[in-house]
């Protein structure tokens, strides 16, 4: 009898606490819902010497959809939103990589980085300024024409689960 009114009494506590807890998820996430219910993306405009116009869309599409499929915040077009974040890309660069025997480069490097702000109008002390820079490599005799749109998808979707995080995921 005793030791049914343990485990009782344990269950119980353990159903009580469960809502204070924050919610961890396998996918890296560490909110806690019953304080974060939305979140706002501001532009991110390319601030890069070198320029691909539709890389601001798909860094910022790829952002959006991350936090939409992977958490429950509702993302709005709001400044007054729990989170917040907003940046700039600051740099997409080519440079040229392995030297092959014929003192040529034969790998090429697409790197873009980004400055993200990242507001936790909650609780101040957990917003952020980040810096996040990503990279692929592809063969020099490739026309960078041909491989930029997977290239530049591969490297948002990169840096999209670096900021993520390091912003929602607390890493």
């Amino acid at each position: 009898m005793k030791r049914l009114f343990i485990i009782l009494t344990l269950a119980i506590s353990a159903i009580g606490w469960n809502g204070c807890l924050p919610r961890y998820t396998f996918n890296g996430a560490s909110i806690d819902y019953n304080t974060y219910k939305t979140i706002s993306f501001g532009e991110f405009p390319i601030r890069a010497a070198l320029v691909y116009p539709p890389l601001q869309s798909a860094f910022e599409n790829r952002m959006t959809d991350m936090i939409a499929q992977q958490t429950r915040l509702r993302v709005i077009d709001s400044n007054n939103s729990d989170l917040r974040m907003e940046g700039e890309i600051t740099n997409y660069q080519l440079s040229p990589q392995a030297v092959g025997e014929d003192a040529y480069a034969s790998q090429t490097r697409l790197t873009i980085s980004v400055k993200v702000k990242y507001t936790n109008n909650k609780n101040q002390s957990l917003s952020k300024d980040l810096s996040f820079s990503a990279y692929r490599d592809f063969p020099s005799n490739e026309l960078l024409v041909d491989v930029q749109d997977e290239l530049c998808d591969q490297i948002c979707k990169d840096l999209a689960d670096l900021i993520f995080n390091a912003t929602l995921g607390d890493w």
